[in-house]
């Protein structure tokens, strides 16, 4: 099950109950409880009486479609969990069983960096104006979007379902081929793994009928997800590849419970696959059809490409590969018998920020991407600088005016079996400059495939063919491939032939800029302050509020020739390079930024290499433009000064146009090629889970389970999370295989008194010289006593208009955590009169639903009227009012009755009921 903080409410408002049903056993939550700040909650969100404890609903006036960014609950900015989704796609449940923590204000719903419970373009002020798109690049010599001579065969293959840890469910194993025909020898291998999409879908139903469901129900049909590739499969099966591209809907179905959001099910899934690719090239006789009429399968060559959440999954499956995980954790226990050359990751996820550094990447990141929406997979490339030996080139390609599902026909409208639907959400009043459809900057679902196909094409020539000529279209050197016209595709890279450099991340000071970081609640601190429009893929937050060790260098000018000069502790050797790259991005929209680029060498000699011109990406307040250009200038300049390139102090950025921003990401020294790559043996980090009861007395000492594996030694950033406050403190660790860098003990104290289950959470990033897997752990204290029982006695169940009802609410003893139970009003008996909104005090009706009196109604059809009992941790009791009104009307005796609810916000049979009467007073 997912693990993240929880907090909880008490709605002071809402403490108003009617009734006499004794013996009834209440769920809790952890105290202190805090009030809403302004005595209710926000429309579209209520509480609901759980199993096992209350839950915070939020449910949308908007289908959300099933995607791969994981939907967040937060509240006044800080992370309150991920819910659990319903199947009617609109309505989205969090147990609140952890620690509270503040008023819970400013409740939003999150989701890859994007807002759901806004409607698109809601804050827009007016029409934005149009966009254009930025001029193309020159043709790079060699294409590889191009077909290659070969014919296809395309088959497919079911073989017996899968039990994978942690899924109660079996997972299928079946997949779909392309091969070449007419070629000898064994074949390269292309493996393609799609995102997390809806699972089932009703044949002749609407996009609403879609669901997450694992078997699909009697009715639907399973969503042929894995067919999505056909075309990219085509064109490498042209080109003398093998190809084969997996479905995990049974993934897809279940991931919501796993705390790492599916990576290793997804990873073990593909080495199931590998594992059988292996036997079958080693005797086909056993192979499915399809198998052993295609070439033979060469599994010292294997290319993974994913999408969304299949691109964590492929990058996990890489790590995977080189460095086993443990045992229990993982589907797949066999020997490795391939060889995985590199990945493509398609709008990847990135929930672990855990990138495997010795296997070259390529990251492709849709600049309208509705889905993933905060270009999270930016971190594939910046997260794997100075983890390992740097020589895997890393690159990302930012592809202007696409979407998250146009790479997938099965995603697409008009070509999906199922239905499906552009995840860029539009406004029509409102329109997107840059990714409504129609716009200059956005791309045909043909159009987008198309491009997509080129790059991963380009991705297999180099990783695998090792065709060093395709090169300069992934690796920042300005160069584009034909077959993917009319898209306008950018790159930039680390690694590969890239030697040292400034990188903000280590030990640098600045002066006439700011080093800055990427995540942190401080606007002063943080890179991108208060007043950007739109956010960057390079400072993509994780599960912290603040993280240390991630930075980039702010440039801030109102005039030209204000030098910003970033100088390292230790010098730098550029020595062999052909030229000084640089990653910078400035304002999307933005023109002409020009930047004189200096360094300075350990004698104080200094040279002015050259200057740098660079355009801000098309973007809006919903894109994710703040992306860095590659920039290069060569060395030519500091050769002739006479320059020791061999000890570089330090790098000036000199603004010479008139007023302007500009951001820093690292600078390197960069010369061509392709240099081969050997995984180095790296230690590697996995954390677990333990679940203990609290006891009923005594202190007892726990210590969170960390796994170190491998060989060597290596450092890794250690986030222990406060369970009480939700904050996090970090301290860097040195870990090595059977060491214990990593000690988190946690103290239970027992106790005989009803509590909730506490998580402490344990989060681990590397940093240098190792690798994580699993980063996300803790400890589980399970409160182990009984809760105590609920009554309920009347103080003025019977009482003339404009008398208040009350009762009292009781515990048979006091608990560690708040009571609380949620209460809705139900029609009164026959022949009864029910109490209208007309015979209560009409500001009690607008905390505790919203509505107003007119026009009048029974209680009971009152939409969105509940209330909320809390006895607060420590107090056995708490009474409650419903505050009536008089008026000069003579009627009958008026009734009312409210009865505690379950998880579907239905009356509970046998639950507490609540029940008063009131008289007229004329």
């Amino acid at each position: 099950m997912v693990r993240t903080r929880r907090i909880w409410v008490t709605a002071a408002a809402v403490l108003a109950l009617a009734g006499g049903v004794s013996g009834t056993t209440a769920h809790a939550q952890q105290a202190p409880a805090a009030a809403v700040s302004d005595g209710k909650l926000p429309p579209g969100w209520h509480i609901d009486q759980g199993r096992q404890a209350p839950q915070l609903v939020w449910r949308s006036g908007r289908r959300v479609p099933m995607g791969d960014a994981r939907v967040e609950f937060r509240a006044d900015g800080r992370l309150l969990g991920a819910p659990r989704p319903e199947r009617d796609g609109h309505t989205f449940r969090l147990g609140l069983d952890g620690a509270p923590t503040g008023a819970l204000k400013n409740l939003q719903v999150w989701s890859g960096g994007r807002r759901l419970d806004t409607r698109p373009g809601a804050e827009a002020s007016g029409p934005a104006a149009a966009v254009t798109p930025p001029a193309q690049l020159p043709a790079n010599p060699v294409d590889p979007g191009k077909p290659g001579p070969y014919r296809t065969r395309t088959g497919s293959y079911r073989l017996r379902s899968v039990r994978l840890p942690g899924f109660s469910v079996p997972v299928e194993m079946q997949a779909v081929v392309v091969a070449p025909t007419g070629v000898s020898g064994a074949r390269p291998l292309a493996l393609f793994l799609h995102g997390r999409h809806a699972t089932c879908y009703a044949p002749h139903g609407g996009s609403d009928d879609a669901s997450g469901a694992w078997p699909c129900p009697a009715g639907t049909l399973p969503i042929p997800s894995h067919r999505g590739y056909l075309r990219d499969q085509q064109l490498l099966a042209s080109q003398g590849y093998l190809t084969v591209s997996i479905s995990a809907n049974g993934i897809n179905g279940q991931d919501w419970q796993a705390e790492d959001g599916g990576a290793q099910a997804r990873s073990s899934l593909i080495r199931l696959h590998l594992a059988h690719w292996a036997d079958w090239a080693r005797d086909p006789r056993h192979a499915p059809p399809v198998v052993r009429e295609a070439p033979r399968a060469d599994l010292s060559r294997v290319l993974l490409i994913g999408h969304s959440r299949g691109g964590e999954g492929v990058n996990r499956a890489a790590l995977d590969s080189l460095y086993p995980p443990p045992a229990g954790q993982d589907g797949y226990h066999g020997k490795v018998r391939w060889h995985v050359s590199g990945t493509v990751l398609i709008g990847p996820t990135v929930f672990g920020q855990n990138p495997v550094p010795d296997v070259p990447s390529l990251t492709i990141l849709p600049g309208c991407d509705g889905d993933v929406s905060d270009l999270q997979g930016e971190v594939y490339v910046d997260g794997t600088r100075a983890v390992s030996s740097g020589k895997a080139l890393h690159s990302a390609v930012y592809v202007i005016g696409a979407d998250h599902n146009f790479f997938n026909t099965e995603w697409t409208p008009g070509q999906a079996q199922a239905p499906a639907e552009d995840d860029f959400s539009d406004d029509p009043d409102h329109p997107d400059p840059v990714c409504s459809p129609g716009a200059a900057t956005r791309l045909t679902a043909d159009q987008q495939h198309r491009a997509g196909s080129a790059y991963i094409a380009a991705a297999a020539r180099l990783f695998v063919a090792g065709d060093d000529r395709v090169r300069p279209l992934l690796d920042g050197s300005g160069r584009r491939a034909p077959s993917a016209d009319p898209a306008r595709v950018l790159a930039h890279a680390v690694g590969a032939n890239r030697g040292a450099g400034f990188l903000p991340d280590g030990k640098v000071t600045v002066t006439g800029g700011r080093l800055c970081s990427a995540v942190d609640p401080d606007p002063a601190v943080a890179c991108l302050g208060e007043g950007t429009t739109g956010v960057s893929p390079h400072f993509a937050q994780w599960e912290t509020g603040r993280e240390a060790g991630r930075h980039a260098i702010a440039l801030h000018w109102t005039s030209a020739g204000s030098a910003a000069r970033i100088r390292v502790a230790r010098p730098v050797s550029l020595s062999g390079a052909e030229a000084l790259a640089l990653r910078v991005f400035v304002p999307p929209n933005s023109r002409g930024t020009a930047l004189d680029v200096s360094v300075t060498d350990s004698h104080g000699r200094r040279a002015t290499l050259g200057r740098v011109r660079v355009d801000g990406l098309p973007g809006s307040d919903r894109t994710a433009s703040y992306w860095a250009r590659e920039l290069r200038v060569p060395l030519t300049a500091a050769h002739r000064a006479g320059l020791d390139l061999r000890s570089v102090t330090s790098l000036d950025l000199t603004p010479r146009s008139g007023s302007g921003r500009a951001w820093l990401m690292d600078s390197w020294g960069w010369r061509p090629g392709t240099p081969a790559v050997r995984a180095a043996g790296l230690p590697r980090v996995d954390v677990g889970r333990l679940t203990v009861d609290e006891g009923d007395s005594g202190v007892r000492t726990y210590h969170v389970p960390v796994r170190v594996s491998g060989r060597g030694s290596g450092q890794v950033r250690v986030y222990v999370l406060d369970p009480a406050t939700g904050t996090a403190k970090d301290r860097l660790v040195t870990v090595g295989p059977g060491g214990h860098g990593i000690d988190v003990p946690v103290k239970v104290r027992g106790n005989t008194r009803y509590g909730a289950d506490v998580p402490y959470d344990v989060l681990v990033k590397a940093v240098h010289g190792a690798v994580v897997g699993s980063y996300r752990g803790g400890v589980t204290v399970h409160d182990d006593d009984p809760a105590p029982t609920v009554t309920v006695t009347p103080l003025a169940d019977r009482v003339t208009e404009g008398s208040a009802l009350k009762w009292r609410i009781s515990l048979s003893e006091a608990a560690d955590t708040d009571i609380g139970a949620l209460f809705v009003p139900v029609p009164v008996g026959s022949g009864g009169t029910e109490l209208s909104t007309k015979d209560v005090d009409p500001g009690w009706l607008a905390d505790v639903s919203g509505a107003a009196p007119d026009p009048e109604r029974p209680l009971s059809q009152v939409d969105g009227l509940y209330l909320w009992l809390d006895v607060p941790a420590g107090r056995t009791s708490l009474d409650v009012t419903v505050p009536t009104v008089p008026d000069q009307v003579a009627e009958p005796a008026e009734s009312v009755a409210f009865r505690q609810t379950d998880d579907g916000g239905n009356p509970l049979p046998g639950g507490l009921a609540l029940t008063g009467t009131v008289l007229d007073a004329s």
